[in-house]
C-alpha cells in the first residue's frame, strides 16, 4: 500500500528528520507509528544519517505493532524489524541479528544499557509511550540517562505526556534536552514552576502549579515538543480507526492452533451452513479473546495476550475515558478482573444512570455488549475512545455501537480501537465488516478455505 501522509503527518516526519530531539504528543490513531517508520526509513536509507535505530515500546506493542505497520506500506515493507524480546538467550541472538530497526519492550531498557555500557550501538532511540519514563527515580529512566549522550537522535511518542499533572513532564523533556528547558533537576523544575501542596513539618506530599505555570512550561518546550491537539497543525477527520495487532506467545499460539484444528476438522467444508458457521466463528472468536466455554459452560482460560494488550492500551490513553465493547460473558469477567487492579472507575452498562454518570465524567471505563447498546444510548459526552476487545460479525451492531460516541454533540474526533489476534479469526471478521452487507458470505468463504487448508496440512 502506498503511503501518502496527511499534512500534519508530514510535519511530524520532517520534525523527526531535521531535529536531533523531538517529542511528538499525538493522540492515538493519528499515525505515529508510520510517521516514525517513514522518518527512520528516510534517515537510514536516503540520508545515511543513522545506522542502528532502537524503538522501546510497551510489551504487546513491541511484539506486533511496529512489525505489522512496517509490512503494511510499500516504502517500509522490506525493512528488517528485529525484536529484542523473550528470554536472555533470545535477546542475545536478536542483538546479533542484522537488522534495519530494533524493537524491544520498556522492561528491557536497563538490561540493554547494562549489556552494552560504553559500547552503546544505537544512534537513534524512539521512546514509544514516553510517559513510561516520567518517573525520574525509575530504573528505566536512569538507564536511559546514562546513554543519552551517545544517542544522536531521540524521539518521544505519547498521547498525554502529563496525565497526572505537569510534574510528569520534567523527566521526559530531560531525556530530550538534558535539562536545558525545564531545569537540570526535578527540584529546580519544582522550585521554578510549583509551590508545595500538602505537607507536614518534614515532608512535602505533593506540589501545585504556580499561576501561569502551564503557559510558561508550554512556551519553554514549544520548540522541541509538538502537540497534535493544536489547531495550528491539524485538520482532523471525524472518526479514526486504530487497528492494534496482538501477537500470541508460543504457548498460546500452539493452544490456539490445536483447538482451531479440532473445531474446524469436525466440519465438512462442502456442507457448512450459516448456522454452523456462526457456532464455529463464535468458538474461534472466543479463542482469540483468550478463553472458551467447554460443553458444561465452564470457562477454560487459554491465554492473556489480548488482555495484556488491552491493559497497555488503557495505560496509553492516559486518563481518557474508554467505551469498551466485549463479545462474550467471560470477556467481561476477565476484563473486570484485570481492571480491578487499577484505580480506574469501571462500570458495566446496565441502566440509564450509567449513561448519565458516564456523560458527567464519573466513569473511566464503561463496558458494554454491542447487543445492549446499539440504539438509544447517548454517551457522546463522556469520551471519544471506543475499544473493541471482542469483535462482532454483525455489521449493524458494530456500526451502531460506534455511533454511540460518533454522533451529534461529540466535541472530539472519535477513535475506534480494534484489538485483533494476528492470524486469528479476528482478522476474518475485520475483513467481513469492511464488506458491510456481505458479512455472512465472507465468513462462510473464509471458514471453508481454512478447513480445506487444515485438511491438506493434516
Amino acid at each position: 500500500m502506498k503511503y501518502i501522509p496527511h499534512s500534519y503527518q508530514q510535519y511530524c516526519i520532517d520534525s523527526i528528520i531535521y531535529n536531533k530531539a523531538v517529542g511528538l504528543f499525538l493522540d492515538m490513531g493519528l499515525g505515529k507509528t508510520v510517521v516514525t517508520l517513514t522518518a527512520i526509513h528516510d534517515l537510514r536509507f536516503n540520508r545515511w544519517e543513522i545506522a542502528k535505530p532502537l524503538i522501546i515500546a510497551p510489551k504487546k506493542v513491541a511484539e506486533a505493532t511496529w512489525s505489522t505497520e512496517a509490512a503494511k506500506w510499500d516504502h517500509t515493507k522490506n525493512m528488517r524489524i528485529v525484536k529484542i524480546l523473550g528470554t536472555s538467550a533470545q535477546r542475545m541472538r536478536a542483538l546479533a541479528t542484522p537488522g534495519d530497526v530494533y524493537v524491544t519492550n520498556r522492561e528491557n531498557t536497563q538490561w540493554i544499557v547494562n549489556h552494552f555500557r560504553n559500547d552503546w550501538p544505537f544512534d537513534m532511540v524512539v521512546l514509544d509511550e514516553s510517559s513510561s519514563f516520567k518517573n525520574s527515580t525509575s530504573k528505566r529512566f536512569k538507564a536511559m540517562r546514562l546513554v543519552r549522550s551517545r544517542i544522536k537522535k531521540i524521539v518521544e511518542l505519547t498521547g498525554t505526556p502529563a496525565s497526572n499533572g505537569l510534574e510528569d513532564l520534567w523527566a521526559q523533556v530531560y531525556l530530550l534536552d538534558g535539562g536545558a528547558r525545564l531545569g537540570p533537576t526535578l527540584s529546580a523544575y519544582r522550585d521554578k514552576y510549583f509551590i508545595p501542596g500538602r505537607r507536614n513539618q518534614t515532608t512535602i506530599f505533593d506540589y501545585k502549579p504556580k499561576d501561569g505555570s502551564f503557559e510558561m512550561i508550554k512556551q519553554a518546550i514549544s520548540d522541541i515538543c509538538i502537540s497534535m491537539k493544536a489547531a495550528d497543525y491539524l485538520t482532523l477527520p471525524d472518526m479514526l480507526v486504530n487497528d492494534i495487532p496482538v501477537a500470541l506467545d508460543s504457548k498460546a499460539r500452539r493452544a490456539y492452533m490445536q483447538l482451531e484444528a479440532e473445531l474446524l476438522l469436525q466440519v465438512d467444508d462442502s456442507t457448512i451452513t450459516a448456522g454452523s458457521a456462526g457456532v464455529l466463528t463464535g468458538k474461534l472468536l472466543q479463542l482469540c479473546n483468550g478463553a472458551i466455554y467447554d460443553e458444561d459452560k465452564n470457562i477454560v482460560p487459554i491465554h492473556d495476550c489480548k488482555i495484556e494488550a488491552f491493559m497497555e492500551l488503557i495505560e496509553q490513553l492516559n486518563g481518557n475515558h474508554a467505551f469498551v465493547l466485549y463479545n462474550f460473558q467471560h470477556d467481561r469477567e476477565r476484563l473486570l478482573n484485570a481492571l480491578a487492579k487499577t484505580n480506574l472507575r469501571v462500570r458495566v452498562y446496565s441502566r440509564l444512570q450509567d449513561q448519565t454518570d458516564w456523560n458527567n465524567g464519573k466513569i473511566d471505563v464503561l463496558l458494554a455488549h454491542p447487543a445492549s447498546c446499539g440504539y438509544g444510548l447517548n454517551i457522546q459526552g463522556g469520551g471519544h475512545h471506543v475499544i473493541w476487545f471482542g469483535l462482532t460479525w454483525s455489521y449493524e451492531q458494530y456500526d451502531q455501537s460506534n455511533k454511540r460516541l460518533y454522533r451529534q454533540g461529540q466535541e472530539h474526533p472519535v477513535v475506534i480501537h480494534r484489538l485483533f489476534i494476528q492470524g486469528g479469526m479476528d482478522e476474518t471478521v475485520m475483513e467481513a465488516l469492511e464488506s458491510k452487507g456481505d458479512v455472512q458470505d465472507t465468513l462462510l468463504a473464509a471458514l471453508k478455505a481454512r478447513i480445506t487448508q487444515l485438511k491438506k496440512r493434516g
